[in-house]
């Protein structure tokens, strides 16, 4: 049977408290009762894709029957706005054509040399015996790298409050993302204070740049710096002409600065976990990086010629997916594997759950980037390795991410190597990313030294 109907949650809230609780968990139980289970939250009803064949449809086949999630919506847009990753329909559609210029391959060869210079600037802050808060370095390395990719910005200086600043706003959003009942972002509670300050400190600082830009226009034309600003600021409507707006320059911007650097920092700092706890495949992938790169820093054009870095990369995104999970409201009636569905049916897309599926990938919990050879790729159903998505709504930025974690951990593992503080405690923490629930405090040890030997 598709349908799954889960046991009955407690009599008011449903099984939003164990959602609650632990969304992980829960979604790890989820998946083992079907392909479509149907769960309460509060009164309403909740229905969780486990299949690859159920998310292909939500997501692919079907994706004009759903729209992202009013509760993602509610949550969100006061910090992202109408950016791509908050807005739907033809506004979307329009405002989608407009960005993904900004993230072409030929555009996006134009950002490897600020990923590299990022990354090695950081590294020589490095010491060797030195503790570091490695998801707190790998958010550093890579907003700086999307300020200055997506807008030419160097936030050196600022890097502290404006990454407190985002940090901010995402650990409200997150509690609000677990809470069936919450307060609207106008009144005027602590938390919600505490949001708004930090929304409009970002926003000074976008404003600032967009503003700047606009006032170094000489009539249509447009200076290119060679960031993804320029090319929003350039691009126009196909049927008016019209560009976009401040405002709407201001909420890609921001979904790109706030969406875009958390995931990518998340996902290298779960690449150094995984190699703090496999000797053999920390060794494997120095091999290949000395081999092919000999201690020079990497180019985009090193990238296919380092494959051991690209399946490790690929591993790392189905154990530890950033976009752990997403969520769609159906906008009308509509069938998923047979099941109907109403309209305003809200489904959660278990991604957690289906990237450890071990009908797909045997033996799932095991690390092993060698799972990822061309033939397994081409086995795999449709649905069933989604970090960046799937379908019309997949991550637009998901070809420059992929190169910026590969070139950062390519800058860095050739000089290092990091090991887990003896004795502290790794687990998942389901946010709105995934990350180390107590952090991941790592030392340092600079390759070929007397530490890195111990």
């Amino acid at each position: 049977m598709t349908l799954t109907i889960a046991p009955r949650g407690q009599w008011l809230m449903g099984h939003m408290p164990q959602f609650q609780a632990d969304a992980l968990d829960f979604l790890t139980h989820a998946y083992r009762l079907g392909d479509i289970v149907r769960f309460r939250f509060g009164p309403f009803p909740l229905y969780v894709m486990n299949s690859p064949q159920a998310i292909h449809e939500v997501l692919v086949s079907k994706a004009a029957s759903f729209y992202k999630s009013r509760g993602t919506k509610g949550v969100l847009k006061p910090l992202l706005g109408t950016g791509l990753f908050t807005s739907d329909g033809e506004f979307w559609r329009g405002q989608r054509k407009l960005v993904s210029p900004a993230f072409h391959t030929k555009r996006i060869a134009r950002y490897a040399q600020i990923m590299v210079g990022f990354a090695s600037t950081q590294a020589d802050t490095w010491r060797d015996g030195a503790e570091i808060d490695t998801e707190s370095e790998m958010a550093e390395i890579t907003m700086h790298i999307i300020a200055k990719a997506g807008f030419d910005s160097d936030v050196t200086g600022d890097e502290h409050e404006l990454r407190g600043a985002v940090e901010e706003a995402l650990s409200v959003a997150d509690e609000n993302f677990n809470t069936l009942l919450r307060w609207p972002y106008w009144i005027p509670t602590a938390k919600n204070r505490r949001f708004l300050r930090a929304i409009a400190r970002l926003d000074t600082l976008i404003q600032r740049v967009i503003n700047d830009r606009r006032a170094g226009r000489t009539g249509a034309d447009i200076d290119d710096k060679g960031d993804a600003l320029s090319m929003l600021l350039a691009a126009v409507h196909d049927e008016d002409g019209r560009g976009m707006t401040d405002k709407q320059l201001r909420d890609e911007i921001m979904t790109l600065f706030g969406a875009g650097h958390e995931t990518t920092a998340k996902a290298l700092t779960w690449a150094w976990y995984v190699l703090s706890q496999h000797a053999d495949i920390q060794a494997r992938l120095h091999d290949e990086l000395d081999t092919v790169l000999g201690g020079r820093m990497p180019t985009m054009d090193d990238l296919p010629n380092l494959p051991y870095l690209d399946r490790f990369l690929k591993e790392v995104l189905r154990i530890y997916p950033p976009a752990w999970v997403t969520t769609r409201d159906a906008i009308e009636p509509v069938d998923v594997l047979g099941v109907p569905l109403k309209r305003s049916a809200i489904v959660i897309i278990n991604i957690y759950g289906v990237h450890r599926d071990p009908a797909i990938y045997p033996d799932p919990l095991r690390f092993d980037p060698d799972r990822w050879t061309p033939e397994f790729e081409r086995s795999l159903p449709k649905g069933a390795y989604l970090p960046f998505g799937s379908g019309p709504r997949v991550c637009v930025g998901n070809a420059f991410a992929q190169m910026e974690a590969k070139l950062v951990l390519a800058v860095l593992a050739q000089r290092f190597t990091l090991r887990l503080r003896p004795g502290h405690t790794v687990e998942p923490e389901d946010r709105f990313t995934l990350r180390p629930k107590f952090g991941l405090p790592m030392i340092v040890h600079k390759r070929g030294s007397d530490l890195a030997q111990r």
